[in-house]
């Protein structure tokens, strides 16, 4: 299961949703890939991780790509994003091992965050739903410079290009450079606590 990993991120790198040839990134440096032996398990409990972790307040985004190969736009709701460096300007976002929106993303070598706001808890679960069209009646257009799906009613938007890729257990973690970003206002943004959304409140 590793070496596949291994192998798909190491021949990703496709064209941009304007079909124009991206340079092809490499997930490096390329860590070595191996079972975790039972004496090297933390006596943690997933449960309790989930339960303690939960406690850390966090914002929330929708993570798209357009991928031409595999049926157009294509997106998921993301809680584990972040601002990384300002020179560069880069930021980064986790994803499931598993997920079946990653690849596609992935194959489109570029994606577009999408900061939510306050009231739109319910286009997050949208995008949280797995197999279905979770473009269905959500208006968007291009982003500036990859072509990424830009969702049209969100408070701030960041146009990205994959620049790297890294193992951390079992997630993924993607490092965009950003190409250009936006913000359409001062809106209050989309917080998720504890199993919950709500709003931020000075």
């Amino acid at each position: 299961m590793a070496a596949t990993a291994v192998r798909y991120l190491r021949s990703v790198g496709a064209a941009t949703a304007a079909e124009q040839p991206a340079e092809p990134f490499d997930a490096l440096p390329r860590p070595e890939l191996r079972t975790v032996g039972a004496d090297e398990r933390p006596p943690v409990d997933p449960g309790e991780f989930r339960r303690v972790l939960g406690h850390f307040a966090s914002g929330v985004t929708v993570i798209t790509a357009y991928d031409p190969e595999g049926g157009g736009p294509a997106g998921f709701a993301c809680q584990s994003f972040a601002s990384l460096s300002l020179d560069p300007p880069l930021v980064a976002f986790m994803v499931a091992r598993t997920s079946t929106t990653w690849p596609r993303i992935a194959r489109a070598g570029s994606f577009c965050v999408n900061i939510l706001g306050a009231d739109q808890g319910e286009l997050c679960r949208a995008f949280a739903v797995s197999g279905a069209d979770k473009f269905a009646g959500v208006d968007h257009g291009p982003a500036l410079v990859t072509g990424a799906p830009r969702l049209d009613s969100v408070p701030a938007w960041i146009d990205c290009t994959i620049k790297t890729v890294h193992t951390g257990g079992d997630h993924l973690i993607v490092v965009g450079r950003v190409e250009a970003l936006g913000a359409e206002g001062e809106g209050d943004p989309l917080l998720f606590h504890r199993g919950r959304f709500g709003r931020f409140s000075a």
